[in-house]
């Protein structure tokens, strides 16, 4: 059976977040998001920890440091410091987002959300549901 045609973009989307993910220096969790508008990719973000800050997420006992950003609020950053905005895009993640993301996500106007794996915590998903955000979850992401 053939896919469609924005099935096919949407894997090939979640393809590359996967790749940028591995950008991130986080030992725990590498995950990379993309914004797309118009089929145009207008931002990219992966979690980290902020500018000007050593690249390392875990402290010693191997726990996420509380400051670490995460690869879709980084995403949705770069787009408010740029000329772009996010109203009417599509956020392709690796992972699904957090509810303190979520929140992000629904303020910076963003209508659908793809990613490829549910984070434990579904509480993110639930929320951005009962916004009205158009919600994909895609775990075969092979051509």
């Amino acid at each position: 059976m053939l896919e469609n045609k924005q099935l096919r973009y949407d894997k090939a989307y979640l393809r590359i977040a996967k790749e940028w993910g591995k950008l991130s220096h986080c030992k725990r969790k590498q995950v990379g998001a993309l914004i797309v508008k118009d089929r145009m990719i207008i931002s990219d973000g992966f979690n980290g920890t902020p500018t000007g800050f050593d690249n390392y997420c875990e402290n010693d006992e191997g726990y996420t440091k509380w400051y670490v950003l995460h690869a879709e609020a980084n995403a949705i950053l770069k787009v408010a410091a740029s000329t772009q905005s996010c109203k009417g895009a599509t956020l392709y993640i690796t992972l699904s987002p957090c509810k303190e993301c979520s929140k992000l996500i629904h303020q910076a106007g963003i209508i659908r959300v793809v990613y490829h794996e549910a984070y434990k915590d579904c509480s993110g998903i639930d929320f951005l549901e009962k916004a009205g955000i158009e919600l994909e979850l895609i775990e075969d992401v092979k051509a």
